[in-house]
């Protein structure tokens, strides 16, 4: 599909909607090299998301947190203990980074992390939790935490 699959008010919508998990399925929180697909919907259950957990298999401290719409449109990454990114213009961000979508560029355009909505990029526990609320995930999947969250 197409990187401007969507306008950029659609994502933003989408990204803003309220979302809740699909199922009360207990998942564990992935290990090294481990991944995880979480299904999740709108309220109103009109919109079906995904939440994507990957950890490193090397490294502890890399992982990405995912929120995709639509099956296939990233609405959010973020991306921890990870090589930094260049985006399109060139200027290089720095690891941690968030992925936000573009109209036109998907998400090939990387950012800072907000402070305000991230404490601490070197807990994957609590940056998970931190990520959820950002993607405004008001009843989030049940997740068990392992030992090296």
């Amino acid at each position: 599909m197409a990187l401007g699959i969507l306008l950029q008010s659609e994502a933003d919508a989408l990204l803003a909607m309220e979302k809740r998990r699909a199922d009360d399925t207990v998942r564990p929180f992935p290990d090294r090299g481990g991944s995880l697909v979480i299904p999740l919907t709108s309220t109103d259950r009109r919109e079906q998301f995904s939440l994507d957990l990957r950890r490193g298999r090397i490294r502890i401290e890399k992982a990405t947190y995912q929120n995709r719409a639509r099956s296939v449109v990233i609405l959010a990454r973020l991306d921890l203990g990870g090589p930094p990114h260049r985006n399109p213009d060139g200027v290089e961000m720095g690891s941690p980074h968030l992925h936000l979508y573009r109209e036109g560029f998907g998400d090939k355009w990387a950012y800072q992390l907000p402070p305000a909505d991230f404490s601490d990029p070197s807990d994957a526990w609590t940056t998970l939790q931190e990520f959820m609320r950002y993607c405004h995930i008001v009843e989030p999947p049940k997740i068990q935490r392992g030992l090296f969250p």
